[in-house]
């Protein structure tokens, strides 16, 4: 203004703060890497050596309330009740059931999910044997149907497991050193088997005793006397040609011949039988994360702190079409946690930022407009102190 005097505007506008809403964060838990055998780790063990000195095959009623495992030494199925479900330590021994009649080597055994059928395999005869049950999941009900034999595939059969809805079957061998993959005509009917294709797993132990599959067919895991738990990935769902090896898990420690095998319905627990000391060894499989959940809904800045391993993620963004924008301020105290990202958040550069480090605080900023299908993320600020 000329000669820098002094001036007054009447009637303007007049200046305003502007402050965004800060958002609430809700805070939970969750577990990460189920199904994923580099994550186990060796919780306990329950001994069956008053019932059975040679262990070999184990399975779980899909509640975790009954274990059953069958032996070579009593040539029968033992069952236990569990207190607590998935428990092995609250087990307690209920009765056995003989097979004897059928094969003095059983190796293998596999309930129907009702509880209704239960299979043995066995290798003098190289047979799978089937029994009826009049009470589901009770031992002692059991009336012998059929056996089917496996001995033109595999003349060492030890471990067998059939498809959710009974129309595949798989035998595992150590002749062999394979899975091999059977269709059923008529669902949980072993007469109506019809061998398929088999896949070899000699290049991960040339001693494979048990086989297991994830609830989606897209997982197989093998028992192998020298590298332990074995996981594959398949390509296609139930389907052994398709599968690739991803990793194994020893477990040497606890079983020197380990040989049955049996993983808890949600992933997060695996089980081991053998001889070796006549224990079932138990295993937590993943690990537990703390949450931070920032909800778009209640505003569009959030402030978190965790105070241990933290997975981050969003929620109620705006409708598809309208784009959702949130700042995240993610500082640590004197102790440096990991922070993991929920998968809808994709990081400019295909990276996600490396955690905090300790007493620092990075600034994140997340964008949506489909909806929160998928974020756009980037890191604004980084080791800020």
């Amino acid at each position: 203004m000329a000669n820098n005097k002094d001036f007054k505007v009447k009637n303007g506008i007049q200046p305003t703060a502007y402050q965004e809403a800060v958002g609430t964060v809700a805070s939970g838990s969750t577990t990460v890497g189920s199904w994923d055998v580099s994550t186990s780790a060796y919780l306990q063990n329950f001994s069956v050596s008053a019932q059975e000195s040679y262990p070999i095959g184990i399975f779980f009623k899909p509640d975790g309330l009954k274990m059953y495992v069958v032996g070579s030494s009593g040539k029968d199925v033992i069952e236990y009740d569990l207190s607590t479900a998935w428990d092995i330590t609250t087990s307690v021994y209920l009765q056995n059931f003989s097979v004897n009649s059928q094969d003095t080597a059983p190796t293998g055994i596999f309930f129907k999910p009702d509880g209704l059928k239960m299979y043995v395999l066995g290798n003098t005869s190289n047979e799978l044997n089937e029994w009826n049950l009049s009470t589901a999941w009770n031992i002692s009900t059991a009336t012998y149907v059929q056996t089917f034999s496996v001995n033109s595939q595999e003349t060492a059969p030890y471990g067998v497991f059939f498809k959710p809805d009974g129309l595949k079957m798989y035998v595992v061998g150590v002749s062999g050193r394979d899975v091999n993959e059977y269709n059923l005509s008529t669902a949980w009917d072993i007469s109506t088997s019809v061998y398929l294709q088999n896949f070899s797993v000699s290049a991960q132990d040339t001693t494979p005793v048990e086989v297991f599959f994830k609830s989606d067919g897209l997982k197989m895991y093998v028992m192998g006397y020298t590298a332990g738990v074995i996981e594959y990935d398949l390509s296609t769902a139930w389907n052994v040609t398709t599968a690739s090896f991803l990793q194994s898990f020893s477990v040497a420690t606890q079983a020197a011949y380990p040989q049955g095998l049996f993983l808890k319905p949600d992933g997060l627990k695996i089980y081991v039988v053998g001889p070796t000391a006549q224990y079932v060894n138990e295993y937590d499989v993943g690990s537990t994360l703390a949450t931070a959940t920032l909800d778009q809904s209640t505003g569009s800045v959030f402030d978190v702190t965790p105070a241990a391993n933290t997975q981050v993620s969003l929620s109620n963004p705006a409708a598809s079409g309208t784009v959702s924008s949130s700042t995240l301020l993610l500082s640590t105290s004197a102790t440096a946690y990991t922070i993991t990202w929920d998968s809808s958040i994709k990081w400019s550069g295909g990276t996600a930022p490396d955690s905090p480090a300790a007493s620092e605080t990075d600034v994140y900023y997340f964008s949506t407009r489909d909806g929160g299908t998928s974020y756009i993320a980037n890191i604004a600020i980084d080791g800020a102190k």
